[in-house]
């Protein structure tokens, strides 16, 4: 969804819980990975599988320049024959740990081994997001989580793309782990002599 889209959405949504809502949750889940240079793993259910999350948020590291936002998409299915992106199982979560974020699109109950390896993860460091449908036991999980009702008034969809648009937003800069001062000197100078964005 390009911004136009995007800025389309928020004026429909305008008045509503839901702008405040994803600006924090994208805001949790952008400081989480920023610091610790990236480290984000997405999953869904067996039922429903985040494709289009994980390419947004690519696309909004690229754009925003925050590299750390690009995920690794974990499957619960691997088919033979596919590319590096689309070829890690959930094995990869058992390695999970300190300083990686794991991000759960559940719009429905995961399985019970999903939610066995999201406590593992959280018992090993990891901060642990949900985009959820309401389950208990999910939100019990995790950090922070995002409950977008079935039979609401706002989609999944349209959630996951206010998400990710406000995860690649300029925001209050995010301290990064030692980043000397000529580092921060050096960025803000590129920032003061870069041309203004086009303007259509």
């Amino acid at each position: 969804m390009d911004a136009v889209r995007v800025a389309l959405l928020r004026e429909v949504l305008a008045g509503t819980e839901w702008l405040r809502s994803t600006r924090r949750f994208a805001g949790v889940l952008r400081a989480s990975v920023v610091p610790h240079g990236g480290g984000l793993l997405l999953v869904g259910t067996e039922a429903y599988e985040p494709w289009h999350l994980a390419a947004h948020l690519t696309d909004e590291a690229a754009w925003s320049g925050v590299a750390e936002l690009t995920p690794t998409l974990v499957r619960h299915h691997v088919e033979p024959g596919r590319g590096p992106h689309l070829s890690v199982g959930l094995g990869r979560l058992e390695a999970a740990g300190r300083g990686e974020t794991l991000l759960v699109v559940a719009p429905d109950r995961p399985a019970p081994g999903l939610l066995e390896r999201m406590h593992d993860a959280r018992r090993a460091g990891a901060t642990v997001l949900a985009l959820d449908g309401g389950d208990r036991e999910v939100r019990g999980l995790v950090h922070e989580s995002l409950t977008v009702e079935p039979d609401g008034e706002v989609s999944l969809d349209t959630v996951q793309h206010l998400v990710s648009a406000a995860a690649g937003e300029n925001g209050a800069p995010v301290q990064r782990g030692g980043r000397r001062f000529r580092d921060r000197l050096s960025r803000l100078a590129d920032q003061l002599t870069s041309p203004p964005p086009a303007r259509w």
